[in-house]
């Protein structure tokens, strides 16, 4: 009887790793202003300016720059501005 021969499956390659990015400087913070309703946008829109802490046009915050803020953020960039809070 012919023996089967059992193929061990291919190492896969390791991708070189990725420089880690760069935290941001402690303490930075954004100002971010509201400047479009959330009338007839999709309903996770509303429930992320709500997250943001605002909900009226002209309305402010200021918050921590972490990339959970800048993630919120970049989901309602049409309905919000963002300055470098001093």
């Amino acid at each position: 009887m012919a023996e089967e021969t059992t193929k061990k499956p291919a190492a896969k390659k390791t991708a070189a790793k990725k420089a880690a990015p760069k935290k941001e400087a402690a303490g930075k913070k954004l100002t971010v202003t509201q400047i479009a309703s959330p009338i007839g946008r999709v309903p996770q829109q509303r429930q992320t300016l709500i997250g943001l802490g605002l909900n009226k046009i002209n309305r402010s915050k200021t918050l921590e720059d972490t990339p959970s803020v800048r993630g919120m953020i970049r989901a309602v960039r049409h309905l919000v501005k963002v300055e470098e809070a001093a």
